[in-house]
């Protein structure tokens, strides 16, 4: 009964005190099946529960192939409405069921408008609100600017059970304003939905590393963990103009408060990444570096700009 007892309290983060929590990413290949997608969804998120994840983070669009490769009218049929959503519903009854909060990566329709969001549902089931992806690629292989409007949320924190979480999607990583907004909004932990692989325009150009590395440095930067999720496989859309194609490289990570990767997955495997911090320790820490303390807002009017002269 003591262990027991032991694997409830790290579940509440409630161990010697101190806030524990258990992050974890999924990675996996996508067919272009909803229904199939979404039962490897739930069986990976009850893999991560059974070893210990309170928060789990599935890949961007997980409901079926990454459609961004090409220009189809016929693709906008695959956005639904935020409200009452079939998808956000169903994950909404697992993480009820298993007590564990996760993010719904969708592709979403508002009227005339479409974005490429992510639901945040808690631990006892409650949506918490949505963000809208924020920085829109536009290029050879991802061409979200066709179907996704610039998202209008802003960056935003979501206070779950376990953590104050800041989520943002796939091309926002890239942006250090991205990373230090939510943690300046209070974001204990940053994640990263993804679907990034080869560029159809240079296949010997491999960014996995590049990729790695900057969100390491929000990391380490910030002094907060880090998860990112991304897909792996081939996927092959077809057009009237001939098919396309983008092989996922995965390489799913959580990172530590120093930027350090803690847990990954390689780039071909499907993956169940999963790693605990102690939340309390690592706010200690972040505040006795003075990183928020030194921080120089009056200086920083620049960055209000496109291209760096003095607003």
């Amino acid at each position: 009964m003591a262990a027991v007892g032991r694997e409830v309290e790290k579940r509440e983060g409630r161990m010697e005190g101190n806030r524990v929590v258990v992050v974890s990413a999924l990675q996996f290949a996508c067919t272009d099946d909803v229904p199939t997608n979404l039962n490897t969804a739930e069986r990976l998120v009850r893999d991560a529960h059974r070893k210990g994840a309170n928060i789990i983070l599935i890949q961007e669009l997980f409901e079926g192939y990454y459609f961004c490769q090409a220009q189809r009218e016929d693709f906008f049929q695959r956005a639904k409405p935020y409200k009452g959503h079939p998808t956000i519903l169903r994950m909404q009854k697992l993480a009820k069921e298993l007590g564990v909060v996760i993010p719904v990566s969708f592709f979403e329709e508002a009227n005339n408008a479409h974005y490429n969001s992510i639901a945040i549902v808690d631990a006892d089931g409650t949506d918490l609100g949505i963000y809208r992806k924020s920085h829109i690629p536009d290029g050879p292989g991802y061409q979200e600017k066709f179907y996704f409007n610039p998202g209008d949320t802003g960056f935003k924190v979501f206070e779950t059970k376990f953590a104050k979480i800041g989520v943002a999607i796939c091309w926002d990583q890239w942006f250090p304003e991205a990373a230090r907004a939510m943690v300046l909004q209070g974001a204990e932990i940053l994640l990263y939905p993804t679907a990034i692989g080869s560029e159809p325009q240079d296949t010997g150009l491999d960014s996995c590393d590049h990729w790695k590395r900057v969100m390491q440095g929000h990391a380490g930067a910030n002094l907060v963990p880090l998860v990112a999720s991304n897909r792996i496989g081939k996927e092959i859309i077809q057009t009237e103009h001939g098919n396309t194609e983008i092989t996922f490289y995965g390489n799913s990570f959580i990172a530590g408060p120093t930027g350090e990767i803690v847990a990954a997955a390689d780039d071909k495997e499907e993956a169940v990444v999963v790693a605990q911090f102690d939340l309390d320790k690592i706010k200690s820490k972040r505040y006795s570096w003075g990183i928020f303390r030194d921080r120089r807002p009056d200086l920083y009017k620049v960055l209000l700009t496109l291209d760096g002269s003095k607003p």
